[in-house]
């Protein structure tokens, strides 16, 4: 494996080039190397077969010192030497050396680490204790965290799963970085050496299981070649490293793929049947970490359909699986999404606690009820699900999501982890007593056996394995509180950036502004008061469409019209969501005047003139707030451009792609938002600001030839609710105005809509001067298609800086489509120094 290397330096003018391929474990030197006196001579791997974890610590202790201090060291595991680095089990250490003291502290996957002394001792509880210790040290000497240390490192919770959405064909549900690394065509991949680097990623951040496959599973996994394949491949890639794999079933399979005349889980056939596929996959994977199940929800089959319980369901999987040790992961994921809105008592919220209250208990003691960390749907802003309180005696696990379907996937930057601390850190008061989330989940407060993690990740074939290489940062971050959330964000996010990107203090300034605040912008401009995030529901989950959440059977419901919003879920008049968190929470969600701003409109239904603690109505909070949130994202585009020079171009450059692209798509989802509550409330802003754009030319406005208007739907996504289009797709538009704003140095912008199946082609003059040209291909350079529509997905934004521009030129743009895009403008506009229309 090549590694690259980074030039230290504040005042750096060159780096070599990084593709983001070995993220935070690039091994680069360090600028002060020399003062790590202590580096022992030897590395010893108290190891017995090179598939050990124990064996891959030393040979990763090898590489990371070679790479991050300049030194070679060598392996074995024999020697005696007083200057040592060791590295084993804690039962291979005292078979060694004898005893230690620490030796009892250790729970599973734990692990001792102590740099004082001319030893270096990193014992771990098992063998994947002993790697996880590794990668701890080679972090804090990558850190220049020299200081001697010796403490016992042991996790939060046993269970830290990744979930990959990958299916069959090789396509990935939810993935922005190319295509899988598991499956090609219906099987498991031949080559496997992404797979292995994946597993090395994952357990460098303590990750100990992996569900490889979509949970909207295909039952074709079962197959007699991919149980090989899975067992003769992906599982031996990956053990060395300490990850089990895991895999998502099909409930139906029975009957779709094993011929049977049902999938009754109790039905004797149908339970020998999945106790004898079972026992064949453990037979290829006898480490398996067991099966994750979405049963009943978004059409998938279960036990419902024959009238019997989801724990009937769990529990035929748990007899399956437990005299092997495995584990089943039973999602909360259930509800209806047929659900008729006229009925105000009809709350999708309400759904997992009433499908899982009266089960608590009935579940087998190897089957974790894996739920969402909010009652919808990984929103922007929800409250912790108050399932997490109403389970007492099952165990449990918090599902997040790495990969941000509906916060930007990957395109707008939004670091996640202050996000997961507002709801791990949430007291749901069970019994009076606390009650935070990350107690509960870790099977501490209710004395559970199990419990823990599991993370939708979805990486790709993509070098920056999430196609975003600021992206790593919730990847990193997930790992690092699913072993510790005590941890803070913005902690988290300075070791990630040091092992990133290096050293360089304006680096780590930059990095860490934009991240720590981009979920805050995010919310801004995508939805807030609790509301929700505002994508469309119906389509992509990526761009904005209000009018999508209501008037179907998904239950994202903001109940919005002329003259209120919001969800009533309160006892009294709702739907009753309230009422299902203990009585103390119940209380304060209860009342508007104690439910926080951030969840008004999550709990109660109120007028567009509500106020505020703030002292702001509800409506002008939302003009404002939209406003704030793109303006912030702004702000991003300057600060990552002085960074140039200080990070390796390919990163640098990849990086600032992103950064205008959300920076002009901040633009679209705040007009958006912003004119469909204006136009549904007929309430003016304040500040006049909303449908006022004295910068901007409307396309449709323009002279055209070859083009001609055409109204986009949603109305609110296109300024001025009309943007032209080619007359036909082999004609080339040309569409023209007078410049009357003084003359002067401007910034160009274009709004435009870049739709899947084709690449039309730009340009843009202004009197006789060529100002830019471009083509529509952001399909693909985003890791995701927006769009076949002119729609909030597709419309976005390209800008010449410093354009000199004299009274009474003309500007003129020419389109050319190409397939079915139809080279579709919306607006130019003419923006004076640090103005943004």
């Amino acid at each position: 494996m090549r590694f690259l290397f980074v030039l230290l330096s504040v005042a750096c003018c060159h780096v070599a080039a990084e593709d983001g391929s070995q993220a935070w474990l690039r091994y680069a030197p360090v600028p002060k190397a020399s003062e790590y006196h202590s580096l022992p001579a030897s590395i010893v791997a108290l190891n017995n077969t090179k598939t050990s974890p124990v064996y891959v610590a030393g040979q990763e202790l090898e590489k990371g010192i070679k790479g991050i201090l300049g030194k070679q060291l060598g392996v074995d595991g024999t020697s005696k030497a007083s200057s040592s680095i060791v590295v084993g089990t804690a039962e291979a250490y005292k078979k060694a050396y004898g005893e230690f003291e620490e030796a009892d502290e250790l729970e599973p996957d734990g692990f001792f680490l102590s740099t004082e002394g001319s030893t270096v001792l990193i014992i771990g509880q098992n063998e994947r204790g002993a790697l996880y210790g590794a990668f701890e040290y080679l972090s804090r000497i990558a850190q220049q965290k020299f200081s001697p240390v010796s403490y016992v490192s042991n996790p939060h919770a046993p269970i830290r799963w990744s979930n990959e959405w990958n299916n069959m064909d090789g396509s990935i549900e939810r993935g922005y970085s190319g295509p899988s690394i598991f499956f090609r065509n219906g099987f498991v991949v031949d080559n496997v050496t992404r797979a292995a680097e994946y597993a090395r990623l994952l357990a460098s951040i303590r990750i100990n299981g992996i569900v490889i496959n979509n949970v909207n599973a295909n039952a074709t996994l079962l197959s007699e070649r991919n149980i090989e394949g899975l067992g003769s491949r992906l599982a031996d890639a990956m053990r060395p490293y300490g990850v089990q794999l895991g895999i998502s079933l099909n409930f139906a399979s029975p009957k779709d793929f094993g011929g049977l005349s049902t999938f009754d889980p109790l039905d004797p056939a149908v339970d020998a049947w999945w106790a004898n596929i079972t026992n064949k996959i453990y037979a290829r994977v006898p480490d398996m970490s067991g099966y994750l199940v979405k049963a009943n929800s978004e059409g998938q089959p279960g036990p419902l359909t024959y009238n019997r319980t989801l724990a009937d369901g769990a529990n035929m999987f748990a007899r399956a699986v437990k005299p092997h040790g495995g584990i089943v992961m039973f999602r909360a994921f259930v509800y209806d999404n047929h659900i008729n809105e006229s009925n105000w008592k009809n709350d999708r919220a309400n759904a997992a606690v009433d499908f899982f209250k009266d089960l608590d208990g009935k579940f087998d003691e190897n089957v974790v009820v894996q739920i969402k960390y909010g009652p919808i749907d990984f929103q922007v802003r929800e409250p912790a699900s108050p399932l997490f309180s109403t389970l007492r005696k099952t165990s449990t696990s918090i599902e997040l999501q790495i990969t941000p379907e509906y916060l930007g996937q990957n395109c707008h930057l939004v670091y996640l982890a202050p996000l997961w601390k507002e709801i791990l850190n949430s007291d749901l008061r069970a019994d009076d007593k606390p009650s935070k989330v990350k107690d509960i989940v870790s099977g501490q407060r209710f004395s559970r056996p199990l419990g823990g993690w599991a993370g939708v990740v979805n990486v790709g074939t993509n070098s920056s394995w999430l196609g975003s290489h600021l992206a790593m940062s919730n990847l990193y971050a997930y790992g690092a509180l699913a072993w510790d959330p005590s941890l803070e964000s913005e902690d988290i996010l300075g070791d990630w950036i040091r092992l990133t990107f290096g050293f360089d203090a304006r680096v780590m300034e930059v990095i860490t502004e934009m991240s720590m605040k981009s979920w805050p912008a995010y919310e801004n401009y995508s939805g807030n008061l609790g509301i929700q995030t505002l994508t469309d529901i119906l389509y992509t989950h990526f761009g904005p469409n209000p009018a999508s959440q209501d008037g179907n059977g998904w239950g994202q419901w903001t109940r919005a019209d002329k003259f209120s919003i919001g969800m009533d879920r309160t006892v009294k008049n709702g739907t009753g969501n309230a009422g299902q968190y203990p009585p103390e929470v119940a209380a304060r969600y209860e009342e508007i005047e104690t439910t926080p701003d951030n969840l008004l409109l999550w709990f109660h239904h109120v007028n567009y003139t509500q106020k505020l603690k703030s002292g702001k109505s509800v409506i002008q909070h939302f003009y404002d707030a939209h406003y704030e949130g793109a303006a912030t994202a702004q702000t991003f585009v300057p600060l990552w451009e002085s960074l140039q020079g200080r990070i390796d171009d390919e990163r640098y450059n990849d990086v600032h792609f992103r950064q205008v692209f959300q920076a002009g798509h901040a633009l679209v989802w705040r007009d958006a938002i912003n004119q469909f509550y204006h136009n549904l409330s007929e309430i003016p802003d304040d500040h006049e600001r909303v449908g006022n754009h004295p910068y901007r030319i409307e396309a449709e406005k323009m002279s055209l030839n070859g083009y001609k208007p055409y109204k986009v739907s949603p109305f609110h996504t296109a300024s001025g609710y009309t943007a032209i289009v080619t007359t036909t797709n082999a004609t080339v538009g040309t569409a023209s105005a007078n410049i009357t704003f003084a003359s002067g140095t401007y910034d160009l912008a274009v709004n435009y809509y870049d739709l899947i199946g084709g690449k039309a082609q730009y340009s843009v003059s202004v009197g006789n001067r060529t100002v830019g040209t471009w083509t529509g291909d952001l399909e693909d350079k985003l890791g995701h298609a927006p769009s076949i529509y002119l729609d909030g997905h597709s419309a976005t934004r390209i800008t010449f800086r410093g354009v000199k521009v004299a009274k009474g030129e003309t500007v003129t743009i020419v389109g050319r489509p190409n397939g079915i895009e139809p080279a579709p403008i919306d607006y130019v506009s003419f923006l004076p120094s640090g103005i943004v229309d």
